[in-house]
Formats: structure tokens, sequence, C-alpha cells
């Protein structure tokens, strides 16, 4: 078993967590932007509170340890790694709790470059566990607003987990997906899901809005974010994220392989 000692050196190691590569500006202009209601950092969250950007960054210092300093404005941001190893228990004990009743899962990511193999781990887990892991609208089309416009992408499942990808695009091994923010691919998902035979899941992992998409209808979810990801913190503090967990979320993908490790030991998964 990684003990927590040697996964704490390993997050500071590999700058998942300490200073990380996501700027303080990066960051701010996340919070400006939250705090204007832009869709395009709400992650399908629609906030009850009103959040201003003092309270993003308050908020923010709370989850994820960043500086609370709005006189601090550049270089590199800071996620503080008892925040994360906390984050990571409780992210353990929901799979946990769902393998335990066999309960239906989802996975999906924005990320699938970086964060792919760590939920395709969770997947293969949970699946050996009992759990059904969920492929809702596979090949589905979703329109998303870009920085480009509006394009079209192809909603596609690589070991059980949920990613877009433009049209005809297919990677060596399947696993090159397209970087997304947007929560139309999870409603989608889970609108093909609820008039199927093993309707919605119990839980959805994930990132971005697949987790913000989730639980804004209702339904239990968990995941990695940033601090440049407000979302899904905000999501945590008014209680339709379960638990978001601070770190980078787009180092190399080897990195991750020892929180998973830890994740499965820790959910009582580990094969």
């Amino acid at each position: 078993m990684l003990s927590i000692g040697a996964l704490r050196a390993h997050l500071l190691a590999a700058r998942l967590a300490g200073p990380v590569a996501t700027s303080r500006e990066e960051s701010l202009r996340s919070y400006r932007l939250f705090a204007a209601r832009d869709p395009r950092v709400l992650l399908g969250l629609d906030p009850e509170w009103g959040w201003g950007e003092g309270d993003l960054l308050r908020l923010m210092a709370d989850k994820c340890g960043v500086s609370d300093d709005p006189r601090h404005v550049s270089g590199p941001d800071v996620i503080d790694p008892e925040r994360t190893l906390a984050a990571l228990d409780a992210f353990a004990a929901r799979l946990g709790a769902v393998a335990a009743r066999r309960g239906a899962v989802l996975l999906g990511t924005g990320h699938p470059h970086r964060l792919l193999g760590f939920y395709a781990a969770l997947a293969d887990a949970l699946s050996a566990a009992g759990c059904p892991v969920l492929t809702p609208a596979q090949g589905s089309s979703v329109d998303i607003t870009t920085r480009f416009g509006v394009r079209t992408y192809n909603l596609d499942y690589v070991r059980g987990v949920a990613l877009v990808r433009e049209p005809g695009a297919r990677g060596a091994g399947g696993e090159t997906g397209a970087h997304t923010h947007s929560p139309l691919p999870i409603r989608v998902a889970l609108g093909v899901a609820a008039g199927g035979s093993r309707g919605v899941p119990e839980l959805v992992i994930g990132d971005h809005g697949w987790v913000c998409g989730a639980g804004q209808l209702g339904i239990e979810a968990v995941g990695l974010a940033d601090t440049d990801d407000p979302a899904l913190f905000v999501g945590e503090a008014e209680g339709r994220v379960a638990v978001a967990v601070p770190l980078d979320d787009a180092v190399r993908s080897d990195y991750y392989r020892p929180l998973t490790r830890y994740v499965l030991n820790r959910a009582c998964l580990s094969q």
C-alpha cells in the first residue's frame, strides 16, 4: 500500500499539488468570469448563491489552499497537498459506498489525454466489484460552443470512460479525444440513460462539465478540479457536487497512477 507520506511526496514532486503549472492569472480570470456567470466557467452549474470574486477567492483558499490575498496576482498558483489527500479519502469513500451496493456508475472526462487512464482503472475496479459501468448514447452527436464557434462532436467511450471526439477522429489505441468543459455530453448521456433499462447512474465520476452537469441534475457526482475550475468547489459548497479533489488536472498521465492505487486501496477495490 502507498503510504500517505509517500503520496504526499509524489503530489509535490509531480506538481499535482504545491506550486502547480496553473498560473495565478488563470485562476483569477476564472473567478472573475464565474462571478459574472459566464457559462464557459460555470460548467453546467447554476449557482444558488451569489458568488463575488472575493467570495470565490475565500472559497478556493479554503478548498484548495490558494492564497486568499487579492493583491497576489501573478506567478504559479498553489494547492495544499493536505487538502488533496483529505479529498482523495472522501472520493475513495464514495467509490467504496457505491461498490458496496453495486450501484451503476458513469465515468467521463474532458481531459482524455491526461486523465483517461485514471478513470479507466476506476471503471475496471468498479466493474469487477459488480457495478454496472454505463455507456449510454455512444456515437451520439453533441453540438458544443467553442471559441471557434459551434462544433459537432461524437460521444464515445474508451475503456468504459466517456469522452468526445471530432467526427472521424481516432487516435492510437482509441484514446485521442477532445478537451472540453461542456456539460452537454453528460446531459445527452443521462437523457438516453433515463430511457434505458438500467436508468441513470447512482454516481458520476469525472471532471469539468461531467461532474457539474450531473450534480446540477441531482445525481451524486465526484471529481477532480484545478485551481481555475471554481465551479466544482462551488457545487461542493452548495451541496450538488459530493467531492471535488483539488489537484493539477493536466500533468503527465502516468503521474496519476499512484493516486489510482491509493484511491482503490482506500475504497477496498484493489485487485
